[in-house]
């Protein structure tokens, strides 16, 4: 076929998104008898299209996020008080376009990871950037950034960046200057950026967080402002996943 010839030059421009369905395409202006530019629009579509799917996989890596942590794989059935109008009203991602906070809040293993994951890759699908870490972990990096040199820059990505999730707040304590850091953090993003939370502590508890009662009452005062809270309640889901695995094994 005469457009072989262009499979190298499309490989050479890093177009493969057009070189992957060049022959298919082809046939099929072919079989429709496409005019040219016809044809060069459904290359180009192609194309962007693999750019865009490339970005998405590049963004998900990005956020440390699992990919298969999304809404249409929890398991609402075992989180029955969940509401699904507001999951999916939080989906449309307005409120990282108002700045909004999300509270997940509710004991261990009862899936608030998992919605946290499934907001911020939603965020993804809509072109926003997001980041999710546990908040010891986050918080401990920043602070290695201080010996590197690569603390501002970290602080600033974390201020800037659209949708940032902070997993496990308040499960493990934090250094005074971890304190003081997760504050500037929360201070700069207030009704700017959006933040997530998860935790396994009521908020009412969260000022033990922080130690200080001025510091705790100015971080949780623009926490709990706009803010949009999910309560989970019940026993552990990964529990009862394993018991009903080890009572299968048993019968």
């Amino acid at each position: 076929m005469l457009v072989h010839p262009l499979l190298p030059k499309l490989k050479a421009l890093n177009l493969s998104g057009m070189a992957d369905t060049l022959d298919q395409r082809a046939q099929t202006a072919q079989q429709e008898s496409m005019a040219p530019v016809e044809f060069l629009a459904l290359l180009l579509d192609d194309e962007l299209d693999r750019r865009e799917q490339n970005r998405f996989r590049r963004r998900i890596k990005e956020a440390t996020i699992d990919g298969g942590k999304t809404l249409s794989h929890f398991d609402f059935a075992a989180a029955a008080q969940v509401s699904k109008t507001l999951l999916a009203d939080l989906a449309l991602c307005r409120f990282v376009e108002r700045g909004d906070t999300v509270l997940l809040v509710g004991p261990t293993g009862t899936g608030k990871s998992h919605l946290a994951q499934a907001l911020a890759y939603e965020a993804i699908k809509r072109g926003y950037q997001a980041l999710y870490q546990s908040t010891h972990t986050l918080l401990a990096s920043l602070h290695a950034g201080r010996a590197d040199g690569s603390f501002h820059k970290t602080l600033k990505r974390l201020i800037q960046i659209d949708v940032l999730v902070l997993d496990d707040f308040g499960l493990l304590p934090l250094s005074q200057q971890a304190i003081e850091d997760l504050y500037e953090i929360i201070r700069e993003r207030y009704e700017r950026r959006s933040i997530v939370i998860t935790s396994n502590r009521a908020p009412e508890e969260w000022s033990e967080i922080f130690g200080n009662p001025l510091l705790a009452s100015a971080a949780l005062d623009r926490l709990t402002h706009h803010a949009h809270v999910i309560e989970i309640k019940g026993a552990s889901y990964r529990q009862q996943k394993r018991k009903t695995k080890q009572a299968a094994k048993t019968q």
